[in-house]
């Protein structure tokens, strides 16, 4: 996963979900079975010599996002950069089923100058959901519907925000575990998702604060048998801090 380099100015995992390049895989070297790691290796071009805001070159070392998944940069080519896979990584994302060719969605990590045009994304994925849907609309836009493992639902909200293969995007409709995207023209013409169809798996990042709001409201739980005088339950929730802006 994502490697801590003191000597850069780049957060170590900070992403925002705005893709830089669509980037495609050049190879995948597979570890021993069952539980071993494995090798991606990315072939990309604006990702590798300048980032988003005129940034550096992609130093060894760095993390970049790979469908919303933070990698460690390594054995960086003219052409090409490879990243380690951990077990962890391969059972909590899907990029061990993607196949010499196919397109995958670059960001590297964010810096103190950059413009932070999406919201919180850290590369840690959460889970895979499943693409049910991608329809055009009117006008160049797309509705992009995506079901969600079960156990992620609660920490999704209506027009709050969402990853989905490390874009940032914004709940337009929510059916249980069923998340509903309005997709604009530049997001279907500058990410890999015009590339999938029914059935392709996707990376799941819930948005961060949800979680951090979960285990604070947790604590504030009363105990059975406990006074209600000594502690009054909150009336905080993740719906009421998204309409307050946060």
């Amino acid at each position: 996963m994502c490697a801590i380099r003191h000597k850069t100015i780049r957060d170590k995992s900070m992403f925002t979900g705005i893709i830089e390049e669509v980037g495609t895989i050049a190879e995948l070297i597979t570890g021993a079975e069952p539980y071993g790691g494995a090798r991606l290796v990315i072939r990309a071009h604006q990702a590798l010599q300048n980032g988003a805001s005129g940034s550096t070159k992609l130093e060894e070392g760095e993390s970049i996002a790979v469908n919303g998944v933070c990698l460690t940069a390594k054995e960086i080519t003219a052409e090409t950069f490879s990243a380690d896979l951990s077990p962890e990584t391969l059972q909590r994302s899907s990029l061990g089923g993607l196949k010499t060719g196919s397109p995958v969605n670059l960001e590297r990590a964010m810096t103190p100058s950059t413009r932070f045009g999406g919201h919180i994304v850290q590369g840690h994925v959460d889970g895979v959901g499943k693409l049910l849907a991608l329809e055009p609309l009117m006008d160049g836009n797309y509705w992009l519907s995506v079901e969600i493992p079960s156990e992620l639902e609660r920490y999704v909200v209506w027009k709050g925000s969402i990853s989905l293969n490390g874009i940032s995007l914004t709940v337009a409709n929510l059916e249980v575990n069923r998340v509903g995207v309005a997709l604009i023209p530049h997001t279907y013409e500058n990410t890999a998702l015009r590339k999938m169809k029914p059935g392709d798996p996707v990376n799941v990042e819930c948005d961060v604060l949800a979680k951090y709001v979960e285990k604070l409201l947790s604590a504030l739980e009363i105990p059975p048998g406990a006074s209600r005088r000594l502690a009054k339950p909150s009336r905080l929730t993740v719906e009421k801090l998204i309409e307050e802006g946060f």
